[in-house]
């Protein structure tokens, strides 16, 4: 719940023009804004003609009805979204999202052709408390058991260590990599072609500083950025490292 309307077509302005800065031919990686949406009809205007993405920060399941406050799929395709995130932890934490509301919002956007982008993680105590993987399991597991595994060949999942989130603090490469690398490997249980394709994004205060060696694990392939977004030169700052990994 960041910027205004100003904001939102200065950033994307910014970072179209890195893009373009690298040229057509030499981009080798995708990249998608998902500002609030009071400002997607803003954002719809200043992507057009990039090559930046939109998507939204949540979606209803629901196609219309008596949901006030809330906004549909249908809806965001009149912005051309192509991408929503859900269960951000933040819509776990502060709103009570559940495993089985997000499994069927995650449902709807495969049904909707819209990519969903699935947030998981876990907090400082379940990490303190040895539970990781039971809690990326479990998350994984509630929108596998609705969708079934061939959903993902259309999906990306984002590990948000939730610890690592507007704190400062960041998992260690490795710490990231073996999270990564457990959910790959849930995924390749069901169909090994989908999960050695999947894009499994890394959310956990990624930056300038530490974005070349979180993105040089083997199995993250790709950042979701918090406050190191709201800033033209630091997200940018974040492409770049992608860009020079995909160089060498």
């Amino acid at each position: 719940m960041n910027g205004s309307q100003q904001m939102t077509a200065e950033l994307i302005s910014g970072i179209s023009d890195y893009l373009q800065s690298i040229g057509d031919a030499a981009l080798s990686f995708d990249v998608l804004v998902c500002p609030p949406s009071a400002y997607l009809a803003t954002a719809q205007s200043a992507v057009l003609g990039t090559q930046v993405k939109l998507g939204a920060q949540n979606v209803n399941a629901n196609e219309s009805g008596a949901f006030t406050g809330e906004i549909s799929l249908p809806m965001l395709a009149e912005f051309e979204c192509e991408y929503v995130l859900l269960g951000h932890s933040e819509r776990r934490e502060l709103f009570a999202e559940t495993d089985l509301q997000i499994a069927e919002k995650f449902t709807a956007c495969i049904a909707a052709n819209v990519l969903p982008v699935l947030c998981i993680g876990e907090t400082l105590e379940q990490r303190q408390a040895g539970a990781t993987e039971d809690v990326i399991a479990r998350q994984l597991d509630a929108a596998l058991s609705v969708a079934g595994i061939q959903s993902f060949a259309k999906a990306v999942i984002a590990y948000e260590p939730v610890w690592a989130i507007g704190t400062g603090e960041t998992a260690s490469p490795e710490q990231a990599q073996a999270v990564h690398k457990f959910i790959r490997n849930k995924l390749s249980a069901l169909d090994a072609e989908i999960a050695e394709k999947v894009q499994i994004l890394y959310g956990g205060s990624m930056k300038p500083s530490n974005a070349a060696d979180l993105l040089a694990q083997a199995d993250i392939d790709g950042g979701l950025i918090g406050g190191a977004a709201l800033e033209v030169e630091s997200f940018t700052g974040i492409c770049e490292a992608a860009h020079k990994l995909n160089e060498n």
